[in-house]
């Protein structure tokens, strides 16, 4: 299992590294933003401030650059370790 903590909410949810970040933080009661979940409208883009996450598809909508800077999309990604993740729009529910 592995630890996510959303930032600047300081939010947090675990993971088992095989559901995506965006359907762990929602069975968690952590809304994300989302709209395509399939890794092209960019709605749920984050920034990974420590860890490490993989995307599970080869293309996702984000640039070379974006990659280097840590961008994600938790829609698409899946983490492989603890992970802090910038993602202000973030929330609790308690509507899971």
């Amino acid at each position: 299992m592995f630890q996510i903590r959303v930032e600047p909410k300081g939010l947090s949810f675990e993971t088992d590294g095989e559901a995506s970040l965006l359907v762990a933080a929602a069975r968690a009661g952590v809304l994300l933003p989302s709209s395509c979940r399939n890794g092209t409208c960019r709605t749920c883009i984050c920034q990974v401030r420590s860890g490490a996450a993989r995307h599970l598809i080869e293309w996702p909508g984000l640039s070379l650059e974006e990659k280097r800077e840590g961008y994600i999309l938790p829609c698409v990604a899946v983490a492989i370790s603890d992970l802090v993740i910038v993602a202000p729009a973030a929330k609790f529910t308690t509507n899971c």
